[in-house]
């Protein structure tokens, strides 16, 4: 019973002295009575909420990239390394005119039987469709490292800043996916 009593009391202290010793600059309070600061931060750059920023999505046929060694095309014995993008996420901030992505996209390499360690250079392309309206469009020049033990490899692409006039609309959708065409050789260990 005395344990209890004495239990209540602190925790009574304590209650009591957060209410007196707090200081208003701890509490997120500033001495800006107007809250202009505050205000301007918060329509600087805003969050949102992750069901009105756009979804990532991979294109078909572009998920998947695989290089052969010099001469082969669909050889499997030939093949020097594949890259598959897998899972996807996005967060989204809205500034005064513009929604701004950044979109993450898991990917793995596995080395082929004509293949080596090092790294390869893969071309990924992001763009931002509204329909038939392009918002955004790049092509990066990924590097991925393929293990020196012959194992698969894992990366994360993250593409920032990736911008949207006004914001997004009902329609609009990411997509990442390989570029088809010539990627850049393989630097060896």
């Amino acid at each position: 019973m005395t344990i209890r009593r004495f239990l209540g009391i602190s925790l009574l202290a304590v209650v009591a002295g957060c209410n007196q010793t707090d200081k208003p600059a701890d509490l997120g309070v500033t001495s800006d009575p107007s809250g202009v600061q505050a205000a301007a931060q918060q329509q600087t750059q805003v969050a949102v909420i992750q069901g009105s920023c756009p979804q990532v999505f991979l294109r078909d046929g572009t998920a998947v990239l695989q290089r052969f060694g010099k001469g082969a095309k669909d050889d499997p014995q030939n093949l020097a390394y594949q890259v598959t993008l897998a899972d996807t996420t996005r967060q989204c901030v809205m500034n005064e005119n513009q929604l701004v992505m950044t979109i993450v996209v898991q990917g793995r390499v596995v080395v082929g039987p004509a293949g080596a360690s090092g790294t390869v250079t893969v071309p990924i392309r992001v763009s931002v469709m509204d329909g038939d309206t392009a918002h955004y469009s790049e092509l990066v020049q990924f590097p991925v490292t393929i293990p020196p033990d012959g194992s698969a490899g894992q990366f994360i692409f993250t593409q920032s800043n990736v911008s949207i006039p006004g914001g997004s609309g009902g329609f609009t959708k990411a997509y990442v996916g390989f570029e088809e065409g010539s990627a850049k050789k393989r630097k060896r260990n």
